[in-house]
């Protein structure tokens, strides 16, 4: 029999950091976002964190069900490894769920290996799907009770609810405690468990959200929402590639559920911006078309302004009285996925673009006074010295290209990283050059001279590298051209605030 060890008492502890829960019931469930790095070793040194819209939806669904459910974002509040551990047992609740990711999964296993045993783990994310056998025989993993492929929410709450047997759902894996063999539940009847209606889930309870709503530096409060679920397109670098999720079905909600969503924050909270952080919003022509109707019936634009993430090729045939309508409808800034300024670089990663459409696009959305922050990538595998150079220069005539234009353009830049399920993943193993564990040692690198450049802030959460030189540039110069296009970033920032 299990026996829960006497922690001590956290009611201060917890003040502020675990959201969204009843502290006067037992806890049926607690989402622990874990942190990006250890900070008992280097203290976070950003300013804000994206929230955690996913374990929400997950959290707000149980919520909804009568669960008594919290959200512990050990990453946005900076908690080291130790006190999140430390924490989550001093909670002791029933179940604790874990969002795997690449970067993180090293310090998810840690805390999962250090948990109460009495705690069942549940266990979800693009890691826990890409690799599912690896993660179950994972000594560290020894508490799951059930890992979760793709959308969770209508299963979250049949695991939580006892007399449901985990074998009666579909995607849901364990490990065989006799055999230890994986073991895929399902049964006829079942599938519906696998795409949730969207339109049919409450919209998120931003009380387990740490920075959401927030005041944004232009003084409107703003919130993140998701306007859709799944990807149709197939860059081999990104972990929503159609490739690496086929249990998704892509699908958009209705434009009145995303409205009242909309509406209800500005009555809330007093939400006037809005942050769509799926890949369609912008990324689909009929998406558009049909947002931009519905958004303009509703006179969005005269109360409220938007960003979202937008493909180039799509945008590129929107019709200039297109464009107008999207300003009209409050559109504020458009998130391009621009990757490489080398056509060859471009087509590998099947980006479906090339260099001329990107400044056609930046300039068409810019000169409406519609800003355009443009995402690049350094260290491509067989990228070579002169097509990352193609990168470099790419970023510097596009702020060249917009300093007199209405709209600012303004570019984050990383350095490659593999993830596991990604078409790129599959080709770099198909090399025989490396081994998973080679591309899944990730480490934090500080490019801020432990925390004193300002101009650094911002990106800690992003600095992630597995230290291999995959193209013909070494680790330390792609390191050097970001530091150098982030610096410059950030002055050409400071110059225009």
């Amino acid at each position: 029999m299990s026996v829960h060890h006497d922690y001590p008492s956290t009611a201060d502890v917890t003040a502020g950091r675990v959201a969204g829960h009843d502290p006067a019931r037992p806890l049926d469930l607690l989402f622990v976002n874990a942190p990006l790095r250890d900070y008992a070793a280097r203290p976070r040194v950003n300013d804000f964190t994206l929230p955690v819209l996913g374990m929400a939806y997950l959290a707000t669904y149980a919520a909804r069900h009568g669960f008594n459910v919290g959200v512990l974002d050990a990453e946005a509040h900076g908690i080291p490894v130790d006190d999140t551990v430390t924490l989550v047992n001093s909670l002791r609740p029933r179940w604790v769920g874990l969002n795997l990711l690449a970067p993180t999964y090293e310090i998810s296993a840690r805390i999962a290996d250090r948990l109460d045993p009495a705690i069942r783990v549940m266990l979800g994310g693009h890691q826990a799907k890409a690799m599912p056998g690896q993660i179950l025989t994972d000594p560290r993993m020894r508490n799951a009770a059930a890992l979760v492929l793709g959308e969770g929410e209508t299963r979250v709450v049949e695991l939580l609810r006892d007399h449901r047997s985990r074998a009666d759902l579909p995607g849901i894996m364990w490990l065989d405690p006799i055999l230890r063999k994986t073991v895929t539940g399902g049964r006829p009847g079942m599938g519906h468990h696998l795409a949730p209606d969207i339109d049919a889930l409450p919209y998120v309870d931003r009380r387990y959200l740490t920075h959401d709503p927030r005041v944004a530096e232009d003084g409107r409060i703003e919130a993140n929402m998701v306007g859709a679920r799944g990807c149709p397109y197939d860059c081999s670098f990104c972990g929503a590639a159609v490739s690496a999720n086929p249990d998704v079905t892509i699908r958009v909600r209705a434009p009145e559920n995303i409205l009242g969503e909309m509406s209800d924050l500005r009555e809330r909270y007093g939400v006037t911006a809005f942050r769509f952080v799926d890949d369609l919003f912008l990324g689909a022509r009929r998406v558009i078309d049909t947002m931009m109707t519905a958004f303009a019936r509703a006179r969005v634009g005269e109360w409220a302004v938007w960003d979202a993430t937008g493909r180039i090729n799509v945008l590129a045939r929107v019709s200039d009285t297109g464009l107008d309508q999207l300003v009209d409808n409050g559109l504020r800034e458009v998130a391009l996925g621009i990757e490489s300024g080398s056509p060859r670089v471009l087509q590998y990663i099947d980006k479906r673009i090339d260099p001329d459409m990107i400044r056609t696009v930046v300039r068409r959305l810019t000169s409406r006074g519609i800003a355009v922050k443009g995402y690049f990538i350094l260290g491509f595998p067989d990228e070579s010295a002169d097509e990352l150079a193609d990168t470099v220069r790419l970023v510097q005539e596009l702020w060249a290209l917009t300093d007199r234009l209405p709209g600012r353009f303004r570019a984050s830049v990383f350095e490659f990283r593999p993830y596991p399920g990604t078409p790129e993943w599959t080709r770099l193993m198909s090399t025989g050059r490396y081994t998973p564990a080679q591309l899944l040692a990730y480490d934090a690198v500080d490019l801020t001279s432990d925390g004193a450049d300002e101009a650094m802030r911002g990106r800690d959460e992003f600095n992630f590298s597995v230290g291999i030189q995959f193209g013909g540039v070494p680790v330390t110069e792609v390191r050097r051209h970001l530091a150098e296009l982030t610096r410059e970033q950030h002055a050409r920032i400071a110059v225009n605030a």
